[in-house]
């Protein structure tokens, strides 16, 4: 199985910190996972999504995408070669649906033809009809069908790799639970490569093939949620999945 991405001994203390945000990480992610990255807020988990577009550097250590170390390759085009998706979904207000969605394929001087076939199957993946939505603009549109556009445009380019930050996290309930169940379709269908930050547990526990689990910018655990269930590495971990309560993560017909 081809790795993906790496991590391997990274440290990172912002200025005026008097604490590591990312304290001696290693980590290896396969190609084709759907890791979610589960902590409390300012745990390190956004600050590791953002190295591996190269939004942060990393004091020490190295991040290698695909056998290459991301320090050497230009930043511009390896942001390019990645899909990135934030909670604000960051659409632009004055284009259109369509144009929103074709915007990397222009930039990388694809031509018409293609871009139009592209943004179409786009739009049958996030199960959005093109006919009824590609002329509207991103006001016109409900927070989850922003969240969905926001989605195809990072998937616009065929990147081998997607990194998404609390997407759903401003969704209300009903319609982050589409959402998930739409990920875990769209991310089976892509084969891609798929690192989705979370601090909601049964969000974490749902969508990943993997969890990584990080506390104080360290990484406590990271496997499958059944075995993090069934073998808490430690009272961070146990605390962890206690905090479910009631709301308890649905594994083989089980639970918490």
């Amino acid at each position: 199985m081809s790795i993906a991405a790496e991590f391997i001994n990274i440290n990172k203390r912002f200025p005026n910190a008097n604490y590591n945000a990312l304290d001696d990480v290693n980590l290896s992610i396969n190609e084709g996972e759907l890791v979610t990255i589960l902590g409390t807020s300012g745990c390190g988990k956004t600050t590791l999504l953002k190295m591996v577009n190269r939004i942060y550097e990393p004091d020490h250590g190295e991040i290698r995408l695909f056998g290459k170390n991301v320090k050497e390759m230009d930043p511009v085009k390896l942001r390019r070669g990645i899909g990135y998706v934030i909670q604000q979904v960051g659409l632009f207000p004055h284009m259109t649906v369509y144009n929103n969605v074709a915007t990397v394929p222009k930039i990388l001087g694809w031509d018409k033809e293609k871009i139009l076939e592209r943004v179409k199957q786009l739009f049958e993946l996030v199960n959005l009809n093109f006919v009824e939505f590609q002329n509207r603009y991103p006001a016109q549109l409900s927070g989850g069908q922003q969240q969905r556009i926001g989605l195809a445009r990072a998937l616009a380019a065929d990147p081998s790799l997607m990194l998404l930050d609390e997407p759903f996290g401003a969704i209300d309930a009903i319609n982050r639970e589409k959402l998930q169940d739409e990920l875990i379709r769209i991310h089976e269908a892509s084969k891609k490569t798929f690192l989705f930050v979370t601090h909601d547990i049964n969000e974490a526990f749902k969508l990943g093939t993997r969890v990584l689990i990080m506390d104080n910018g360290q990484v406590k655990q990271f496997g499958t949620p059944i075995e993090i269930v069934k073998n808490p590495a430690d009272e961070f971990v146990q605390s962890l999945l206690r905090s479910a309560g009631k709301q308890y993560i649905e594994l083989d017909g089980g639970g918490i």
